[in-house]
């Protein structure tokens, strides 16, 4: 994999009222099919029940984990990347699409309903005043850090849940309808992204709203897919290590301030600014602690046989031992586990264990590679990020009804019918 194709998904978004250019001048041909919106679901209550989405992928070689939806009436199968790092949800949409990836299903047909402009989700968009030029829709963009973004309306349609009590549901959701879609450098081949962040426009938080489901987002990676959830009762709370979600942070799952600890002992890096999103492949730290890490893990291998791989460009540094690497487990000897202390936890500390595993790849010619990146090269600023890669082999749980963090170790590739989790 290219290290143009690793920029994470987190989504700066830049959300307008009203288009310029073409966008004006969209003539937008909405298909009327499909049952009338008086069979919503918003007054069935279903609070104590759960939804689980398989998940599908890897850090690498795919670089990317997706999940499949069923939207529309009748029910159609899109992929879509489960971001937790931005709220809306949008689909490559068939409106018609001016320009449009080639994804895996045909472009999404949006239903006859527009969101208006007045509408509530409309406004939770936008920042401060803003006015449409159609009050009869309401427009929006999104853009994300690697340079892609999507451009389209919002809509209302049918989004079939399968609960883990047996019963099945599609309530009417608010999703994007995107007509114009440039590519990032780490644009995967999917129809969509799954917002699944704070905001009120992301899936969980309006079917909270509508009294389907707890506002509680949770996912478990392995290197073979994992899955996604919805709810509480696929976890034992009792068995997870829990902190406070910083709460000046509206957008994105940020949790407190962490000390960064090296092989048990620490770094001398406090108060740091950690983010998850799982529409990140790598971790990112800022620049100074990327490079105080990079010189730690080199310091720790020049006493061992393994060497830089300078002809090896999966990632920006990766090493070669005497013959080639089938497993991080054949190199996890050589490095130091990571982890982040946060010492607001519910109690005396809560530790994020980031084991070598959850920070190295093996390349296809064999080699191991650092999975962490500098998260200053592509404008983090001092943020720093726990990707795709550091959450592997964990049960990750946002809970937006108790604002908390969650995570416990978990067999990511056994996917829950109860709330006992194991490992």
């Amino acid at each position: 994999m290219k290290k143009e194709k690793l920029v994470f998904m987190i989504a700066f978004v830049v959300l307008v009222a009203s288009c310029a250019g073409s966008c004006n001048d969209q003539q937008l041909k909405w298909r009327r099919w499909g049952p009338s919106s008086s069979s919503s679901p918003s007054s069935i209550n279903r609070l104590g029940s759960s939804i689980i989405f398989p998940l599908y992928g890897n850090v690498y070689p795919n670089g990317f984990y997706f999940v499949q939806v069923y939207l529309g009436y009748p029910p159609k199968p899109y992929f879509l990347d489960p971001d937790t790092g931005s709220d809306l949800t949008w689909l490559q949409c068939d409106a018609p699409c001016v320009r449009c990836t080639t994804g895996f299903h045909p472009l999404y047909r949006p239903s006859n309903e527009l969101v208006i402009c007045k509408d509530p989700l409309c406004a939770s968009l936008h920042s401060g005043d803003y006015n449409c030029d159609n009050q009869e829709q309401c427009d929006y963009e999104v853009e994300y850090a690697d340079g892609g973004s999507s451009l389209g309306v919002l809509v209302n349609d049918f989004f079939t849940l399968n609960f883990t009590s047996g019963v099945r549901m599609s309530p009417r959701l608010t999703i994007g309808c995107g007509y114009d879609q440039l590519p990032g450098s780490s644009d995967h081949p999917l129809d969509g992204v799954l917002g699944l962040g704070k905001g009120k426009s992301s899936i969980v938080s309006q079917l909270r709203e509508q009294g389907v489901v707890k506002n509680v987002v949770g996912h478990c990676l392995s290197a073979q897919g994992g899955f996604l959830f919805f709810g509480e009762d696929v976890y034992d709370s009792s068995r997870v290590t829990w902190t406070s979600m910083a709460r000046d942070y509206t957008k994105h799952y940020a949790a407190g301030s962490a000390e960064l600890r090296f092989g048990g002992k620490s770094t001398g890096f406090k108060n740091l600014n950690v983010i998850f999103d799982s529409g990140s492949s790598y971790t990112y730290f800022s620049s100074h602690i990327y490079h105080t890490i990079l010189s730690l893990i080199t310091k720790e291998l020049s006493r061992t046989s393994l060497k830089e791989a300078t002809d090896d460009h999966t990632l920006p540094f990766c090493w070669k031992g005497k013959k080639p690497f089938k497993s991080t487990r054949d190199v996890r000897k050589y490095f130091k586990p990571l982890s982040l202390s946060f010492p607001n936890g519910w109690r005396a500390k809560a530790q994020f264990e980031i084991p070598p595993e959850a920070y190295l790849i093996i390349s296809s010619k064999g080699n191991t590679c650092l999975g962490i990146l500098n998260g200053t090269d592509v404008g983090l600023s001092n943020f720093n990020m726990i990707g795709d890669i550091s959450m592997q082999d964990k049960m990750l749980i946002y809970d937006n009804e108790k604002h908390v963090i969650g995570w416990t170790p978990a067999n990511c590739d056994q996917r829950p019918t109860s709330n006992s989790i194991t490992k």
